[in-house]
């Protein structure tokens, strides 16, 4: 038995009117510029990541060097109940996600290489619903992974923390 349930779930109030949610995604101990070859891996420079757009693998929003200090995105989604909808929000009910995707080459990356899914299933009951109340909700994680490596696969708590706020400027 788990006390955290999807902001995806099927609620009773998942027919209730729309509401707007800001997703801010804050990144740190982003890996660096290079990445190491290691076995089965031909290792890549000049990395940047950045949020990949649905159904547009080459799109990314707001590419940032892999020797930032840190990141931020922004994305605005569309609340039903607790189920977040947007552009850059992949997958269906109770699977849903957001791809923050590594590229080599630039930020106009040519060579996609890695992608971290951030799971929005990580996320309790009690802050998907605050986070919907509030109009923000808050993820912070690390992007480096324990090799030294650009963090990828499947990312959900501990190795991401969701929070709930208010959104900026809301009354």
């Amino acid at each position: 038995m788990s006390n955290s349930t999807a902001p995806n779930s099927a609620a009773p109030n998942n027919r209730a009117s729309k509401s707007t949610v800001s997703i801010r995604i804050e990144a740190t101990a982003l890996p660096g510029r290079n990445c190491a070859p290691a076995p089965g891996f031909p290792g890549y420079d000049d990395i940047h990541v950045g949020v990949q757009r649905r159904g547009r693998p080459g799109e990314l929003l707001d590419p940032v060097p892999g020797d930032a200090e840190h990141a931020v995105w922004t994305l605005e989604c569309t609340a039903k109940g607790t189920d977040l909808l947007g552009p850059y929000v992949q997958g269906g009910p109770g699977a849903r996600f957001v791809y923050l995707s590594w590229v080599a080459g630039g930020p106009d990356g040519s060579t996609l290489f890695r992608r971290a899914k951030l799971m929005l299933d990580g996320i309790g009951r009690e802050t998907a619903v605050a986070a919907v109340r509030g109009g923000l909700l808050l993820a912070r994680l690390g992007l480096t992974d324990a090799l030294g490596h650009p963090l990828c696969a499947a990312v959900r708590p501990p190795l991401v923390t969701w929070s709930a706020g208010e959104r900026p400027g809301a009354a």
